[in-house]
């Protein structure tokens, strides 16, 4: 003999799972975003600033001054590193002239993953030029 249902198992069956389907749906609209990129590229310049930051998720903003001609002003570019091995090369790397892997994660609904879209992947350190030694080829024109 099967036990009686109780009349109102079906209503609440019903109710948490009204309740847990947009929590699933966006579950999978974070899993979504956060690991299929928008764009990714490189760019190229020097790390002027570097910290980790935030009241309660605390993620790692950085600044990259890139410049096209010297002697201008150059274009500062914001990012997030998410991965901590990357920020420990990027803490050692401050002031140095580098070139930042970084993809584009648009559509991100909180901070707590990063302040910016532009996440930093790898890292990798640029020689400085040597400077020009006066000379006879180097000679300033008057």
């Amino acid at each position: 003999m099967q036990a009686p249902t109780k009349p109102g198992g079906r209503w609440m069956r019903w109710l948490i799972g009204a309740a847990l389907l947009p929590l699933l749906v966006f579950a999978l609209y974070l899993a979504f975003v956060l690991n299929w990129s928008y764009s990714d590229g490189e760019r190229a310049g020097y790390l002027q600033k570097f910290s980790r930051k935030g009241w309660i998720c605390k993620t790692w903003e950085g600044e990259l001054a890139m410049t096209t001609v010297p002697g201008v002003a150059p274009v500062l570019w914001n990012f997030s590193v998410r991965d901590e091995g990357v920020a420990g090369q990027l803490n050692a790397l401050l002031g140095k002239r580098l070139v930042l892997h970084y993809e584009e994660h648009r559509g991100i609904p909180t901070t707590c993953y990063g302040e910016t879209r532009h996440f930093v992947t790898r890292v990798q350190a640029i020689d400085e030029p040597a400077p020009l030694l006066p000379g006879p080829g180097n000679a300033a024109r008057p």
